[in-house]
């Protein structure tokens, strides 16, 4: 891998402590129980016990031989010998999951011979009332009894929210299926969940509810995001702003489209991103670069960092202004993995596409949401990351692929909770060693994902990752532009406004887009791309001869740039590009020398440039 000095290796520091801390978060601290408390573990643990002698008695029999092949075909995956696989520049040797394709084969016998076992207990894997109880079952042992009894000591209203979602089985089976609450905090899963529902009236019903109850779970600190705010109040702001977003037609089209478990939904609020930044990066993307908002999923919104954050080390940002945040920052002059990532991660989770990080040894990158699964984005294949919200990434990965079939998935939820009430060893190596009911609930996954045939997409833009140079062509779309967009008109005082679009032959090449503005009406993209300066000639009749004030409606999201305007192919007139923040807003006027009849105005930006949006100029007579 590359060296890249003292800013890189902060960067990737900062990277390894935030992944220290999300799996740190999952061991919880020991917790202090009044005698009141204790009454409320002895409960607590009752109840689990209760269910423990409960669920053991409905273990169905299973045929011993039928039991025997299992065993004996997943047993023969530790013995598959290793590939090595040449992953970011490095070779990596690959002992389990895809990437080694005997150990792929192999697994299909595994799937086989579940199969077979799962036929003999159809009648136990569908039962309602067993469903019901495994779903308590899994939350009491994730949850514990003396974290349980820790929240509900505090008081009366924190005593009821557990009383309330362990006497509401539809929740608890639902919640459950969703992946339960982060690090067993369910008492504070239930705060942030009620919360929300009393801000809003529509969290009750459809997707809605979904969504409140997946990112209340997802989320449970004591607070999120802003560290002097309540976990529960900052939800509520998010859920409220992004209900807005929705209403108004600025969400992703698929967000209320998420499918499955409703699992998704636990991952489309940032993990550590303000609401102030997601607003500013919807204005980005929007006012900015709309055209990035209309890709195809893989490279949808988080394309803004392929065009707009290259890939540079040992960028200085002391010098900045101190009101910039650390995204806006990201825009001026760009960074290794780590900001890279963050952008492209913001980017997705401003429009409500579901993204985490996926940190891989020493680099950066991220992970999201498609409608045909889920990539990895700037960095290597799930198999070779660190891990992904916590999770060993390619049980992650079977997971978002599986909850696709919410049935076949609550099957194979009620074996592994069997196996957790027989005390059984968890999977390891990717389906290679574990309990058996344990282990037959990770292969019902696997037959879910056959039956269902649902692939892996894969990477996206790996060749990225360190580079600003991808092996593959970017194809350029040309676009066609009505007339109406291409008219120049003049208003009485004599102001002659010019189309971005009125241009000789507007095509789009390297630099220069032309696309559809969110707003109606037509705006061109003058980007980083290509070495070679690119340029808009425009030809204005002036009615007489003088002088004028030219400006241009432009869009930035960084600083100190200015184009430059070439008048009747010999004055040259540089004009200072303000800071706009992905506002649109006039530059200040220059005055031009015109003559009367026809001029030609040519407009470019010297390379290299930095990224530029404009919809109008305006030529205004100076009296």
């Amino acid at each position: 891998m590359k060296k890249h000095g003292l800013i890189k290796n902060v960067w990737i520091t900062m990277i390894l402590a935030l992944s220290t801390s999300i799996l740190a978060a999952a061991k919880p601290a020991p917790v202090s129980l009044s005698p009141e408390g204790k009454k409320l573990e002895e409960h607590y643990r009752k109840m689990l016990a209760d269910l423990k002698d409960t669920i053991t008695g409905l273990e169905p029999k299973v045929d011993e031989k039928k039991k025997a092949e299992f065993t004996k075909q997943f047993g023969t995956l530790g013995n598959v010998p290793p590939v090595n696989k040449i992953v970011m520049g490095k070779e990596v040797a690959v002992k389990y999951g895809p990437d080694n394709p005997a150990f792929v084969e192999k697994q299909k016998g595994v799937v086989t011979a579940a199969r077979v076992v799962m036929k003999d207990i159809e009648t136990f894997l569908t039962g309602d009332e067993a469903l019901a109880s495994m779903a308590k079952l899994a939350l009491l042992t994730d949850a514990t009894p003396e974290r349980l009894a820790g929240f509900a000591q505090k008081g009366e209203d924190e005593k009821a929210l557990i009383d309330q979602l362990l006497g509401n089985e539809k929740l608890v089976v639902q919640a459950m299926t969703m992946g339960g609450a982060s690090g067993g905090n369910y008492g504070q899963a239930m705060r942030n969940y009620t919360a929300i529902q009393k801000a809003s009236k529509r969290s009750h019903e459809g997707f809605f509810q979904a969504w409140a109850l997946a990112v209340s779970l997802q989320n449970t600190g004591d607070t999120y995001v802003y560290p002097d705010v309540p976990a529960a109040e900052s939800l509520v702001k998010y859920y409220l702003n992004y209900l807005k977003a929705y209403d108004e037609g600025i969400l992703d089209p698929a967000f209320s489209k998420l499918g499955g478990t409703g699992w998704n939904y636990r991952f489309v609020f940032p993990d550590s991103y303000t609401l102030e930044d997601i607003d500013w990066i919807r204005k980005v993307l929007r006012n900015y670069r709309p055209d990035h908002t209309r890709l195809e999923y893989r490279w949808r919104y988080c394309r803004i960092v392929r065009s707009d954050i290259p890939y540079t080390s040992n960028v200085d940002r002391s010098g900045m202004p101190a009101e910039l945040s650390n995204i806006q920052k990201f825009f001026l002059e760009g960074g290794i993995c780590g900001p890279r990532a963050f952008v492209g991660q913001i980017s997705g989770y401003a429009f409500g596409i579901p993204s985490r990080r996926a940190p891989s040894p020493g680099h950066g990158a991220m992970a999201h949401w498609t409608p045909d699964g889920w990539t990895t984005v700037l960095g290597p294949h799930f198999y070779f990351c660190s891990h992904i919200n916590g999770m060993p990434p390619m049980d992650f990965l079977l997971a978002s692929q599986a909850q696709e079939d919410p049935k076949g998935f609550k099957e194979a939820l009620m074996c592994e909770w069997l196996g957790k009430a027989l005390a059984e060893d968890a999977p390891g190596d990717f389906g290679s060693s574990g309990g058996f009911w344990r282990l037959l609930g990770f292969y019902k996954r696997q037959a879910i994902v056959e039956d269902q045939k649902i692939e892996d997409i894969g990477a996206t833009g790996e060749e990225l990752a360190e580079s600003n140079v991808s092996s593959e062509q970017e194809e350029v779309e040309e676009i066609e532009i009505p007339e109406e967009f291409k008219k120049i008109t003049v208003a009485g005082d004599g102001t002659i406004t010019i189309p971005v679009a009125a241009c000789r032959s507007p095509k789009n090449g390297e630099k220069i887009r032309f696309m559809e503005s969110i707003d109606g009406g037509m705006q061109v993209h003058y980007g980083l791309a290509g070495r070679r300066p690119e340029l808009l000639s425009y030809t204005i009749e002036i009615p007489k001869a003088g002088k004028y004030e030219f400006s241009g409606h432009v869009c930035s999201v960084t600083m100190n740039q200015e184009f430059l305007l070439r008048i009747n192919r010999r004055t040259l007139v540089d004009v200072d590009i303000p800071y706009t923040k992905a506002d649109w807003m006039d530059t200040e006027p220059v005055e031009l020398e015109l003559k009367e009849g026809r001029n030609r105005i040519s407009f470019t930006q010297r390379a290299p440039n930095k990224g530029l949006s404009i919809k109008k100029f305006k030529l205004k007579p100076v009296n």
